[in-house]
């Protein structure tokens, strides 16, 4: 059973371990749109523009998500752009999810008010979520964290969090466990000031 496998911030005895994401790479319609969302509207910078090396018939196009970390999408002009919502299947893409600050979070809202695009906000327990969709019916994830709490100890605290969840016999976590694991790592993590909204049931 999957369940019984532990969860740890602690390095997996594996061969190798990854030191973080470099990029993630989407098939996307075209540049205009894709350009259009990722840059305009979600303010991603478009740092590289470039034929496909495996296919130059389409352009590959590079968006810095705001920490350095890479978005490429693939792109050609003949393909239109489709709002439908996708359906995913095993090995598929269900959503990407992006940091934003808490600070921002209103502000976004009415960014996308302001865009027609649609969206859920929705406590998640360990953060808040904001979900819409992008030119493509790709859902796009918009997160704050519910604590200013330092990157390189993120996994520790929701290592820690699930720990004390599941010895609290609840079914997720919720923000007392973040609470709990923020004192028993010693973490002074100041709350983010962030609206109020329910759990919700996905996008």
């Amino acid at each position: 059973m999957s369940d019984e496998i532990p969860v740890s911030a602690d390095a997996p005895d594996s061969p190798f371990r990854t030191t973080g994401t470099d990029h993630i790479t989407v098939w996307g319609s075209n540049a205009e749109d894709t350009i259009a969302f990722y840059r305009d509207l979600l303010g991603m910078p478009l740092v590289l523009r470039q034929p496909n090396l495996d296919d130059p018939t389409q352009t590959h196009l590079f968006f810095d998500t705001g920490d350095g970390r890479i978005l490429t999408v693939f792109v050609s002009d003949d393909r239109d752009s489709n709002r439908g919502r996708l359906r995913t299947q095993v090995g598929g893409v269900h959503h990407l999810s992006f940091s934003i600050a808490a600070e921002d979070f209103e502000d976004v809202m009415a960014a996308l008010d302001d865009a027609g695009h649609g969206y859920n906000v929705f406590d998640r327990g360990i953060f808040f979520s904001l979900y819409t969709q992008d030119n493509n019916g790709l859902i796009i994830e918009l997160s704050a964290d519910k604590y200013d709490i330092p990157d390189d100890r993120r996994g520790e605290v929701l290592a820690t969090a699930q720990r004390i969840r599941e010895e609290d016999g609840f079914d997720f976590a919720e923000d007392e466990h973040m609470k709990a694991a923020l004192e028993e790592l010693g973490l002074d993590a100041e709350p983010n000031d962030l609206p109020d909204a329910s759990t919700g049931v996905g996008f």
